[in-house]
């Protein structure tokens, strides 16, 4: 399958969190979602800022010691953070109890610590930092994120955005 993917400079903590709120604004009923970027890019602050405006109350901790943290979302269903870094193989997912999770939204950082045992991916973000700010490169990875990623370029008025543009996918 050929993408299409968006790209947006996100030069504050502001503008990633609007990227957050409309990613939330956007999303499909079921989605997962592969957090790429190296250590300080910001991937938990778009985790963090992508659950507030689900409406998630109350502290939005990083999953980076606990691995995962679990938040109920007031539309329904539930919200999956997690962070994989400390991962060493992803057989260890196994105990995590992510199997009967019910999630209908699962954010993964560090995702190839767990290839082969998470979820087929609707969508993946690329995070990296540029100068004082970010730069997010957004893929779909699924015919449902495919439609995601289309209602989002709406979405993103007020943020400098780049593409769509075709791109041939990633390893999977």
């Amino acid at each position: 399958m050929t993408a299409t993917s968006l790209e947006c400079v996100l030069p504050d903590a502001d503008a990633t969190a609007r990227l957050g709120a409309a990613l939330a604004a956007t999303q499909p009923a079921q989605a997962v979602v592969l957090l790429h970027g190296d250590l300080g890019a910001g991937k938990s602050t778009l985790a963090r800022a992508w659950l507030r405006a689900l409406g998630v109350e109350g502290a939005i901790r990083s999953p980076t010691y606990t691995l995962v943290e679990h938040y109920p979302l007031p539309a329904g269903g539930k919200g999956l953070h997690l962070d994989l870094y400390r991962i060493g193989d992803a057989r260890e997912l196994d105990f995590l109890g992510l199997d009967d999770a019910g999630a209908t939204l699962w954010l993964v950082e560090w995702p190839e610590r767990g290839r082969g045992a998470l979820p087929p991916a609707d969508l993946e973000v690329r995070l990296g930092v540029e100068g004082d700010g970010r730069r997010a490169v957004l893929m779909p990875l699924s015919v449902s994120g495919e439609a995601w990623l289309a209602r989002l370029a709406g979405e993103l008025r007020d943020l400098p955005v780049w593409g769509p543009e075709e791109v041939a996918p990633g390893p999977g």
